[in-house]
């Protein structure tokens, strides 16, 4: 038995007939983590074998998404390796030779029989009641007779010579020992078909081989190809390499995940605003944990941490939830520095940009306020986000005052519209606003000043605490929560000249004149129909 904490050399091997999805993901990652833990060898291995399904567009998106993880491999494709080439398309020679090698050695032969011959045994077996295997027609035939089908050029298919009698077993990592009565299993299997493509099984078995694959990390679905792999390899006298089978991921009703689910792939996952690190962490908790209650890992710590031993053998279940709340961490995690470009270029990549994509344009000159709008815009998001997509929403929100949509949603209005404070509050602020004693937001020390304003207003009206604080915020942002308010009137001010030409913010002044025309009566009686009306229809 190999051991794990030496060297290995492992290997992701997908076929290219669509997208990555986040099952196939995590098998590379835990291959992936065992490789970098180990400073060992991450494989790509291409099985494109399939013609008619494989594209190399395929290939190509399920690389990007590799690349997007950040999970670098060391051999594959667009960099190659000392076990080239990597597509299992540009292997045929070796599969060629090795099947003629098992041929030579008495481990496979060549079987003459026509898809109407072995159509009509299926029939005779299954009318018998029996197990439809190969009967064995061509693995004992006269070699001469066996020359004479090759002179007249008769099509074959090579197949595999299981041995009788033999028990095959595996200790898997994960699923303990699981063992195989062979001639309970299966009969002599075809390895190269009468065209010359080599079965999947066969080519798996040879490139594990030739690319010296010390372990093999794969779904549980490949549990039942491990017995046909592991005949291949002791015929062809390799070293068969430590397996560990993993539990398939399933959707939130314990079914098999699938697009029903919602998001499965990759890619959907980073258009939606996830993390490549947070993807990482949440797939790696999938299946394995490191025996304490850390849930949270960067990249290095979960290299550090993996054990192949710590993967669990029951299935694991897919919680979008948990998955945004892991990517909440790592969000808070971040630097505003680190963070500022991941929200700017969420401001700017949709179809309605709070601001607009060249302002991403390094080589522009830009407003000498524009450094302070990006930071003061990326801690405002950074407090609530769970995607980085949310930036957009966070953000915008701040900029627009819809003071109609609070009363009409939030039932917790009344409270402070009934607030005997709101009155003297609003008309405090309309002409501490007209008088300039009420900060504007553009201040270079502007959160100090607005700091000493609040601290004066609640001395000069005699209020503090909810009494003070609610009906401000509801006064110049519209909402009941949110940001600081004064975070959010620096970002107003701030944000002029830097939005989108479609992008209309409502600036302090307009909030002010909204606040002058501003009925408390009219407002409660909206509020209150408004919760009447939910009630009503609850009920």
């Amino acid at each position: 038995m190999r051991d794990a904490m030496t060297p290995v050399r492992v290997r992701f091997a997908p076929s290219p007939t669509g997208s990555l999805h986040v099952g196939g993901a995590r098998t590379a990652l835990f291959n992936w983590l065992l490789a970098k833990q180990t400073k060992g060898t991450f494989i790509i291995r291409v099985e494109d074998t399939d013609e008619a399904r494989s594209t190399r567009e395929s290939e190509k998106s399920i690389l990007d998404d590799l690349k997007w993880m950040n999970m670098s491999w060391d051999e594959g494709p667009e960099i190659g390796g000392p076990h080239s080439p990597y597509r299992q398309s540009e292997r045929k020679d070796i599969y060629k030779k090795f099947a003629e090698q098992l041929i030579a050695d008495g481990h496979a032969f060549r079987c003459f029989c026509t898809d109407e011959e072995l159509e009509q045994k299926r029939a005779v077996a299954e009318e018998a009641g029996v197990d439809a295997k190969y009967d064995g027609t061509w693995r004992d035939a006269d070699p001469a007779l066996v020359q004479q089908k090759l002179d007249q050029n008769e099509p074959y298919t090579v197949r595999f010579k299981v041995p009788r009698g033999k028990v095959v077993f595996i200790d898997d990592k994960v699923r303990g020992r699981v063992t195989w009565d062979v001639d309970a299993s299966l009969g002599d299997f075809i390895i190269m078909r009468s065209n010359g493509m080599p079965v999947y099984n066969f080519c798996v078995s040879v490139d594990d081989a030739d690319m010296q694959v010390t372990h093999v990390i794969r779904a549980e679905e490949h549990l039942s190809n491990t017995l046909r792999q592991m005949l291949i390899l002791e015929a062809l006298k390799f070293t068969p390499p430590v397996y560990a089978h993993c539990s398939l991921i399933l959707g939130s009703d314990r079914s098999k995940l699938s697009k029903r689910h919602g998001a499965t792939s990759v890619k959907q996952f980073s258009e939606q605003g996830f993390l490549p690190a947070a993807m990482m962490n949440y797939l790696a908790n999938l299946g394995w944990n490191d025996g304490t209650d850390k849930e949270i890992y960067s990249p290095e710590e979960l290299c550090a941490a993996f054990d192949l031993n710590r993967i669990v053998k029951s299935a694991a279940v897919f919680d979008m939830d948990k998955l945004k709340w892991v990517n909440a961490q790592h969000l808070r995690a971040y630097s505003i520095d680190d963070l500022k470009p991941i929200v700017l270029k969420a401001l700017t990549g949709t179809d309605q940009p709070v601001v607009p994509m060249t302002i991403l344009d390094e080589s522009l000159s830009k407003p000498l306020h524009f450094d302070s709008f990006s930071r003061l815009a990326t801690k405002i998001a950074q407090r609530d986000m769970e995607v980085t997509t949310d930036s957009l929403r966070l953000v915008g929100s701040c900029l627009q005052y819809d003071i109609n949509t609070t009363l009409l949603s939030d039932e917790h209005v009344i409270e402070v519209l009934q607030s005997p404070s709101l009155p003297i509050v609003i008309s405090t602020l309309i002409k501490d606003f007209d008088s300039q004693v009420l900060p504007q937001g553009m201040e270079s020390n502007f959160p100090e000043l607005w700091k000493t304003y609040m601290k004066s207003l609640g001395k000069q009206l005699g209020l503090k605490g909810k009494e003070l604080f609610h009906p401000v915020r509801l006064s110049l942002t519209g909402r009941m929560s949110g940001p600081d308010v004064g975070d959010q009137l620096q970002l107003i001010a701030l944000s002029e000249g830097l939005l989108h030409p479609s992008y209309k913010a409502t600036l302090l002044k307009d909030r002010i004149e909204l606040l002058r025309s501003f009925s408390i009566t009219d407002s409660i009686a909206i509020a209150s129909k408004s919760v009447s009306d939910r009630s009503t229809t609850v009920e």
